[in-house]
């Protein structure tokens, strides 16, 4: 099958394409799929450096989360049968024509969904979905600043935020980005390439401050994002695509009042199973309503592989970035 393998760590020009890989056979608990599409996430971009926190042995296949076809199940799975549409999501083996995974992350694709937008769903809605919901708590009227706003996760952010009643300013790199998030319902956008992030805040809200920041980008607007919080905001830490893990004064949580709160959607969903279930059920049902409308406007097929890498390492994607077999 077609393959791109990580044979030794480094940067993605390291990674090999091959065409002959050996077909994987699904375990007895595991469902193989023919992948039709799957998404790129910055986990990606850290794994194949060894600088994830999942470190899977040389040589692998990247890729975490893939939509596609059922071609074969184990004995022990009842619940899936070949020629079903689902998506699957872990922590590699995504990047092929083929993929076993284990019947327990593997979930019936959302209806009218294309396999392209489906394959960007589960790592991205379901982190933004647990950040908002259970780590946030988000309540409608909040004011809610998304950093990188454009992106994968995002987007997902921008839509979800609206979902739950809040008042969404969404911060970006460019304004061509920011139009996209308007588009997504951002009752306000920042370009904060060309103005103070602190200084807009405060002008939009009135002094107030913000009370949640989804932050996926880390780097040099961590702190701004941090001193621009209202009383009791929740700060919740995404991510660092932009590469530095941002140093936050710990003294400003005390004068705001505020709290740093971690999101590692692959942890909560190990911890706490029945929640995670159940916050898929409702995305689903958010899907089913047309609600919820992934972004999707980079695609490149598999053998691209790095010009696909480079559209997120270069931050120059709006939405998901997806590689089609």
């Amino acid at each position: 099958m077609k393959a791109v393998v990580c044979k030794e760590h480094g940067l993605p020009e390291k990674l090999a394409f091959e065409t002959n890989w050996p077909d994987p056979e699904p375990g007895d608990n595991e469902v193989l799929i023919d992948v039709k599409a799957a998404g790129l996430n910055f986990p990606d971009v850290l794994i194949i450096q060894n600088k994830y926190q999942t470190k899977p042995e040389l040589p692998f296949i990247p890729g975490g989360e893939c939509s596609g076809v059922v071609a074969a199940v184990g004995k022990n799975v009842t619940r899936l049968k070949p020629g079903d549409k689902v998506i699957s999501m872990g922590s590699h083996g995504a990047f092929c024509s083929r993929i076993a995974a284990d019947q327990n992350a593997v979930f019936p694709m959302p209806d009218g969904l294309s396999f392209e937008q489906a394959a960007g769903v589960s790592i991205t809605y379901f982190t933004s979905y647990y950040a908002l919901k259970q780590r946030a708590n988000i309540q409608p009227g909040e004011t809610l600043l998304v950093l990188g706003a454009a992106g994968g996760v995002g987007t997902t952010a921008v839509e979800l935020g609206k979902l739950f009643g809040a008042k969404v300013i969404a911060a970006a790199s460019s304004d061509e980005k920011l139009e996209l998030c308007k588009k997504l319902g951002a009752d306000e956008v920042i370009n904060y390439s060309k103005v103070s992030l602190k200084d807009t805040i405060k002008e939009l809200t009135g002094g107030k401050g913000v009370d949640v920041v989804y932050d996926p980008v880390g780097g040099d607007y961590s702190e701004p994002a941090v001193r621009s919080m209202a009383w009791k905001g929740r700060y919740l830490v995404i991510g660092f695509a932009s590469g530095p893990i941002p140093s936050i004064p710990l003294n400003l949580t005390l004068l705001k009042g505020c709290a740093i709160v971690g999101v590692f959607w692959g942890r909560f969903m190990a911890e706490e199973p029945e929640v995670n279930l159940q916050n898929i059920h409702e995305l689903w049902a958010l899907f089913a309503e047309g609600k919820l409308n992934p972004v999707v406007t980079d695609t490149f097929p598999l053998e691209e592989y790095e010009a696909a890498y480079a559209c997120m390492m270069e931050r120059r994607a709006r939405g998901k970035v997806i590689l089609t077999m």
